[in-house]
């Protein structure tokens, strides 16, 4: 599955419907290069093509305001980005997909990741002072050697150079940085990378 995260524009829209990614991500937590506001999003995701998922990403945000997000963007899954532990996971239960983010310094910090109770990870790089987004590409010698037992995302830094060798490690890719240009999304480089992941993945698609 890819992932493109950081949708914020109706144009980034419009380019999605076109090459339908699996998912979208939108930041829906203030504060950060890419957030969108919830008005914004609400507009978004009614002229999303129905084909693709919502991901609303959060970053330590208060319970009541995810599921308020999840209730009126009807999210698919609700991505946690910060320090959310397994009692606030437990209480989102039942609302949707619930996705941790783990910025991945040693397989402790993995295993740790999937005691919380999610459904899914997403495996990031670890950058000091930063939830993520950073372009930074993860340490895949740890999570390749990491005894790994609920399906992740592989996130950070992937892009045509290396997208070939993240497949190897995981079939679910996490897209943002490098498919934009002066922070927006780029429609020739989403067309290029969305082509390259269906080739190397013999997925095909129908518009």
């Amino acid at each position: 599955m890819i992932k493109l995260c950081g949708i914020r524009r109706h144009e980034d829209v419009l380019i999605v419907n076109y090459y339908l990614p699996d998912f979208i991500g939108m930041i829906l937590t203030s504060g950060f290069k890419r957030t969108v506001d919830m008005d914004t999003a609400a507009e978004l995701s009614k002229k999303l093509d129905k084909r693709i998922k919502k991901v609303g990403v959060f970053v330590n945000e208060p319970a009541d305001n995810v599921k308020a997000a999840a209730e009126r963007l009807g999210l698919d899954v609700i991505q946690l980005h910060g320090n959310e532990d397994r009692e606030y996971i437990r209480s989102l239960e039942g609302i949707c997909e619930i996705w941790k983010a783990v910025r991945v310094r040693s397989s402790e910090d993995i295993y740790r990741g999937e005691e919380l109770g999610c459904d899914m990870l997403l495996l990031d790089s670890f950058v000091k002072n930063t939830v993520g987004g950073t372009g930074v590409t993860a340490d895949w010698n740890i999570i390749q050697n990491t005894d790994i037992s609920l399906p992740y995302f592989l996130a950070g830094g992937i892009g045509e150079d290396n997208i070939a060798a993240a497949l190897k490690i995981s079939p679910n890719i996490d897209l943002s940085g490098s498919v934009e240009t002066d922070r927006v999304k780029d429609r020739e480089k989403i067309r290029r990378i969305t082509e390259l992941y269906r080739k190397l993945t013999q997925k095909g698609i129908q518009i």
